[in-house]
């Protein structure tokens, strides 16, 4: 496809809507999909080809979908309307892979990272997340608890464990995301859960694991599990 054809002037069969209602969504690629959401492109650019520079740029849906509105908002052919509609789509594919897990057993780390992945992995800064679980693993409530920034974000354990108490939760998991992409445990991070599983235990709690999310890199899952690890 030339830069400048419009979606307008493509046959039938590539336009993305024709496309998706003849073939379904998951028959469009990335650009395709962004160029429904963008609905128009600029003089110099189609939609499509907006979408494709994006997800070059920055290297992906992932890390597109982690750029603040407001540094958005300023990439070639968005403005203020069409950000605003990709940061919505973002967060509905984040609350859908949320609702859609609710009735999961997060009772292992491989749950609980699928879990949360879609949801804290686009994110720009880290973000610490409580979830209240039944004993047999299923989901009562998640929270964030703090939001802190690109590399720290602070709770203390009394503010960890209320909202487990309110719950009445026995289980219960934390998790933050690193957007780096770097899974490894920071030393408070190793301090912060020795001291929760300690606390939690003193209380008649489980942490059943404490999930640092990352993302999939050489040699790395893309998270980290404390209870893998054997350190709760």
């Amino acid at each position: 496809m030339d830069d400048h054809q419009r979606i307008h002037d493509l046959p039938s069969e590539q336009k993305p809507r024709e496309k998706m209602a003849a073939l379904g969504a998951e028959a469009l690629s990335n650009e395709e999909l962004l160029a429904i959401f963008l609905h128009s492109g600029t003089k110099k650019s189609s939609a499509i080809e907006i979408g494709r520079k994006l997800i070059r740029k920055h290297g992906g849906i992932v890390p597109l979908a982690r750029i603040d509105l407001k540094e958005l908002c300023k990439e070639h052919g968005l403005g203020l309307a069409k950000a605003c509609q990709l940061q919505a789509a973002f967060e509905l594919g984040s609350r859908a892979a949320r609702d859609s897990c609710s009735t999961v057993s997060l009772s292992n780390s491989l749950a609980i990272y699928h879990f949360l992945a879609p949801q804290l992995a686009h994110l720009p800064n880290e973000k610490l997340f409580v979830l209240s679980l039944h004993s047999n693993g299923r989901l009562i409530r998640m929270r964030e608890l703090s939001s802190g920034s690109i590399n720290q974000t602070v709770a203390s354990i009394s503010e960890i464990l209320r909202p487990v108490l309110i719950d009445q939760a026995p289980n219960f998991v934390i998790a933050h995301n690193h957007p780096s992409g770097d899974s490894a445990p920071s030393r408070p991070d190793r301090l912060l859960t020795k001291n929760l599983a300690n606390a939690a235990h003193t209380m008649g709690l489980q942490l059943v694991d404490h999930l640092i999310i990352g993302r999939p890199m050489r040699g790395s899952q893309g998270y980290y599990s404390f209870a893998e690890e054997n350190l709760l």
